[in-house]
């Protein structure tokens, strides 16, 4: 963390290697690809102005909170690592609430996800799967690779899409013939009906390696900030 007011001085630092954890792997969950009704970057303004625990949250929690994830991802420890995860992401809409004027970013799916995910985890009393929200409906599940196939059954289950996008729901590194029976006693105990089109599509991938520096002879905008014409 810096000090510049602009934050200028801010930089992310990676944690670990890629490779560090391979068992660790996401679902994002697309509820909605339609424009946000409050930008992120205005949003978060309007956070910083008006919000006391926004203020709070930097000063007094962040700071421990990001301790605890360095040491969680270090350790490989999913126990931990999907409770601070989903504490985060609570944290930060309950900062857009906060906000004056309040902004909602999560919709009924969006609520209904995290249900089934609160849910799950503690009919097996441990976490299975961690979700989290950024400035918008849609969800990333975490997860770990042995229980994908559980919790791609249970999505698919609760937020079936309807037959003419069937084919394309399930992107990624799974298909629908990765899913498995689901038992009687875990939907029972889940207690969810499910909401048919509630998402528009989902995609398996495993954790990235995040931003790289290229080369000159890789990039794709001018001096200006404008594409490379393509010569044939």
């Amino acid at each position: 963390m810096g000090e510049a007011s602009d934050g200028c001085d801010s930089h992310a630092v990676q944690v670990e290697k890629q490779s560090h954890w391979p068992e660790l792997e996401t679902l994002l969950l697309v509820v909605s690809d339609h424009q946000k009704d409050t930008s992120s970057t205005s949003g978060m303004q309007t956070s910083v102005e008006t919000s006391q625990l926004l203020k709070y949250r930097a000063q007094h929690l962040v700071p421990a909170l990001i301790c605890k994830m360095e040491k969680a991802i270090t350790e490989r420890n999913f126990h931990t690592f999907a409770k601070l995860t989903m504490q985060d992401s609570n944290q930060f809409h309950a900062v857009c609430q906060d906000t004056y004027p309040p902004i909602f970013y999560l919709n009924d799916t969006s609520k209904q996800i995290i249900q089934l995910v609160t849910r799950l985890n503690a009919f097996f009393v441990e976490p299975k799967a961690a979700y989290t929200f950024d400035a918008g409906p849609n969800a990333v599940l975490f997860l770990q690779k042995e229980d994908v196939p559980l919790v791609l059954s249970l999505v698919c289950h609760f937020f079936p899409p309807p037959p003419a996008t069937r084919d394309s729901f399930i992107r990624g590194r799974s298909t629908w013939t990765s899913t498995v029976p689901l038992q009687k006693a875990l939907l029972d105990t889940l207690h969810l009906a499910p909401h048919q089109s509630g998402l528009q599509f989902l995609i398996h991938t495993t954790v990235g390696s995040g931003p790289k520096l290229l080369s000159d002879e890789h990039r794709l905008l001018n001096d200006e900030g404008q594409p490379f014409k393509v010569t044939s």
